[in-house]
């Protein structure tokens, strides 16, 4: 028989991995393993998670990895709301403790995937996905950056990754956002900045990213104070409707979104916020209930655009209400971006 271990791996308030959830369902796996089984931990975790918690406590019950059981690490590739690619077609890594192991995983896993890339060691597949995560968050995270100084220096900063992506080498476009969410990219990188501070090594590049990430929906509510005041308008009292809340389009998850923080940095400096999401309906900000609205009927001094559910929603009537399009992707005449 085969047990395929996937349950969250989220970070504590302090952005230290939380692991009740996995080592809970470790535990329960290792109590109930029986010789000839096959374990397979797919969660994103910190490299030597898999020796840790099932290797190490198989081998004090009797069962050996590579012997009496199979014990491998496979991450989890999965991308919500993402149609283009199918899941068979999205390669595999795994590393088993011992080249058995690693074979018996292959077996497993070659029935949902059609390409298994075999590494040395579980390790080694519990780095590699760590490398996965850090690489999108450090390259978003580059992206806001450049965003701003686009922005400051008068640019299109759209324009100018689309030019910068014309090189058909050495370079991939990641683009500007109003933060970044979900359970993945946000919490994923702590895992190696955890571990590395144990053994006394800084990441300073990971680090920075980690930490402008953090900062960016405090810096579009500063965009949002920007904008308003240009207009001889204030935070305070200013009605602010925030345009989907979802981290991601196409997606009915709010873990992490970024849109929440926004929303409760605006209600905290007396804005009146409002939100219209289609896929969610209501939200709690701040301990206040919010109810989705209508687009075409809300009265706002400003509309945030966070996500966009749809290529081309359809807005309040711009000429009364401001636009900051925190997406980039919309062109909206006078519309500002952060």
């Amino acid at each position: 028989s085969t047990v395929v271990i996937c349950v969250p791996t989220p970070v504590t308030r302090e952005l230290t991995p939380d692991l009740q959830a996995l080592k809970a369902a470790c535990a329960t796996v290792v109590e109930r393993a029986v010789p000839g089984q096959r374990v397979i931990l797919t969660s994103t975790t910190y490299v030597g998670c898999t020796e840790d918690l099932l290797v190490h406590p198989l081998a004090e019950r009797g069962l050996r990895a590579g012997t009496d059981i199979a014990v491998a690490f496979s991450p989890e590739r999965i991308d919500p709301g993402n149609d283009g690619y199918a899941h068979e077609d999205v390669p595999r890594v795994v590393g088993g403790m011992t080249p058995l192991c690693t074979a018996a995983a292959v077996k497993v896993l070659s029935r949902s995937s059609r390409s298994v890339h075999q590494v040395s060691s579980p390790r080694a597949a519990e780095m590699a996905k760590l490398l996965e995560n850090i690489f999108r968050a450090v390259n978003i995270s580059l992206a806001n950056e450049f965003a701003d100084a686009s922005r400051s220096l008068g640019l299109d900063v759209m324009e100018v990754i689309d030019a910068a992506a014309t090189k058909p080498y050495g370079f991939m476009p990641f683009y500007p956002g109003p933060g970044i969410g979900g359970h993945c990219i946000p919490c994923d990188p702590h895992y190696l900045l955890w571990q590395m501070r144990r053994e006394r090594l800084n990441l300073p590049v990971v680090a920075a990213a980690m930490a402008g990430i953090a900062e960016r929906p405090r810096q579009i509510v500063d965009r949002v104070r920007d904008v308003l005041s240009d207009h001889r308008k204030g935070l305070r009292g200013a009605r602010v409707l925030v345009v989907g809340i979802t981290y991601k389009p196409g997606v009915k998850d709010l873990r992490e979104s970024p849109a929440l923080e926004i929303m409760e940095e605006l209600d905290r400096a007396g804005a009146e916020v409002f939100f219209s999401d289609e896929l969610i309906s209501t939200v709690t900000v701040n301990g206040k209930p919010l109810h989705s609205v209508d687009l075409d009927t809300a009265d706002v001094d400003l509309v945030l655009v966070h996500t966009m559910q749809r290529r081309d929603p359809v807005l309040p009537d711009t000429e009364k209400s401001l636009v900051l399009d925190a997406t980039y992707w919309l062109k909206v005449p006078g519309s500002a971006v952060p």
